[in-house]
């Protein structure tokens, strides 16, 4: 028997037939659905429940699935959409996939092919949960030495087609750099395509990567091209490089090497032009040593290396990226413009940010919802810091200098057990007290309630069922 599939779908069609036969099917699957007819009913859904992935058809009546795929790209880039078409054709997935489709599948669809694609869905959904990148996210702002070197030798490997491997810790804009590297290359006309390596068991990326056959496996129903495909002509981002098994790192070698390769199932060689970008935040020299990575395909990749500084390292950049953060932030929240008082300023520069720029700015963007305004001061950053796992105010709060004296000499037993639960109880009510006040303080839009208490869409809505919430 099948595992069956959890998590919460939406899905999108004007044709009503089609809807609950395919609503029926995700249901025996063990998914819970959520049906809308068109485009607007959707994005409404999606601002109440919690949706996991978005099934949508292409071609409906108003908004078409294009159109809405734009909008839950921009509204909330953490949910995956798939669309359904009956005209399949490798342009159009071309144009899904730059749009930020996660799959598409042909109609008349094949059970086990879509609940395939909405299987890889949930599990990349699952891997990077708030890892989307969000626009604007300034990582090359400022103007420290060392982004002003990255930025030049970002500009020189642009203009070539060598393999470019960036480097360096989560949230430095390992993505933002690719997509720089591609939009100032002779290939920028081009499909960008990123494959996310670290999201999708070892089977899953093989067909990701190359695509599939026809019977290829269970859930094959029609040829499908892969992403190596589908960037035909462009550029392809393999993020996580270092996270690939033994077996892909075979594959993806003869692809490096040769421009070619068969999909799964398949006999037939292909040939692409494409230019590769990979990126990765582990110390592949250290896995080559230990045998856990091909030295051969780290010499394919490292042609051009680029490693991007943490933010530690370049401090004089903190203050513009805050003022730039505040800027979007306030303007993407309807708040009028924040000025940073240099108090303020001066708590930012101390913190360590091992989250790195992807970090800072949502810090920023919790202060900015968060704050009265439209002065932030050092008493906001110290509440927010305060908040925060990993950073600490730059003042540490006194601490008593014989604790010990005010703990009971000899707790009873009992005594234990009142306080415990008095505590627990205690977690219960600032826990709900923090979701209402996340809530309320987002002007009820659940996903940046999420961003602001610093975890995922579903952990949000779970916890809101837990405390009643919903």
């Amino acid at each position: 028997m099948a595992e069956l599939l959890k998590g919460n779908v939406l899905l999108v069609d004007d044709d009503v037939a089609v809807a609950k036969v395919l609503g029926a099917l995700l249901t025996q699957a063990g998914l819970t659905v959520h049906t809308a007819t068109n485009g607007q009913e959707a994005l409404a859904l999606l601002g109440r429940k919690p949706i996991d992935v978005v099934v949508s058809d292409v071609r409906m009546p108003g908004m078409s699935g294009m159109e809405l795929l734009s909008e839950v790209v921009r509204l909330w880039p953490d949910i995956p959409v798939i669309l359904l078409t009956a005209h399949g054709t490798v342009p159009l997935a071309v144009e899904a996939m730059k749009a930020g489709a996660a799959d598409f599948a042909l109609k008349p669809f094949d059970r086990e092919e879509i609940l395939f694609s909405i299987r890889k869905a949930l599990l990349r959904a699952d891997q990077e949960g708030a890892r989307a990148p969000v626009k604007e996210s300034g990582a090359f702002v400022g103007h420290s030495g060392a982004m002003a070197e990255v930025q030049a030798l970002l500009s020189r490997a642009a203009a070539g087609t060598a393999t470019v491997l960036l480097r360096g810790e989560s949230g430095t804009g390992k993505e933002l750099a690719a997509r720089a590297v591609h939009d100032a290359s002779p290939r920028r006309g081009g499909p960008f395509v990123k494959l996310h390596c670290a999201a999708l068991p070892d089977t899953l990326l093989e067909s990701e990567l190359f695509g599939y056959e026809k019977g290829a496996f269970t859930g094959a129903a029609t040829r499908k091209p892969g992403r190596v495909e589908l960037a035909h002509g462009g550029t392809l981002f393999l993020d996580e490089i270092g996270d690939i098994t033994p077996h892909v790192q075979v594959k993806l070698l003869r692809l490096l090497q040769e421009r070619e390769f068969e999909r799964l199932g398949g006999t037939q060689t292909l040939k692409v032009e494409v230019r590769f970008v990979a990126a990765t935040h582990r110390d592949l020299e250290e896995m080559v040593r230990k045998g856990e990575f091909r030295e051969d395909l780290f010499y394919r990749l490292n042609v051009v290396p680029v490693w991007l500084p943490p933010l530690r390292a370049r401090p004089e950049d903190i203050e513009p990226l805050v003022r730039h953060f505040l800027e979007v932030h306030a303007r993407a929240n309807g708040r009028p413009p924040f000025t940073p008082r240099p108090e303020a300023l001066a708590v930012l520069r101390e913190q360590p940010w091992p989250g790195n720029v992807r970090q800072l700015q949502n810090f920023i963007e919790r202060l900015v919802v968060l704050s009265d305004g439209p002065v932030l001061t050092g008493e906001d950053v110290h509440r927010e810091l305060s908040r925060q796992p990993g950073l600490m105010p730059v003042v540490p709060p006194p601490v008593e200098s014989n604790p010990a004296a005010s703990l009971p000499s000899s707790p009873s037993s009992e005594g234990v057990v009142a306080e415990a639960r008095t505590l627990e109880s205690q977690r219960k009510h600032m826990e709900r007290q923090a979701l209402v006040d996340a809530l309320k303080r987002a002007g009820d839009n659940r996903t940046l309630a999420a961003r602001l208490l610093g975890i995922s869409r579903r952990t949000l809505y779970n916890k809101l069922e837990e405390h009643e919430l919903l």
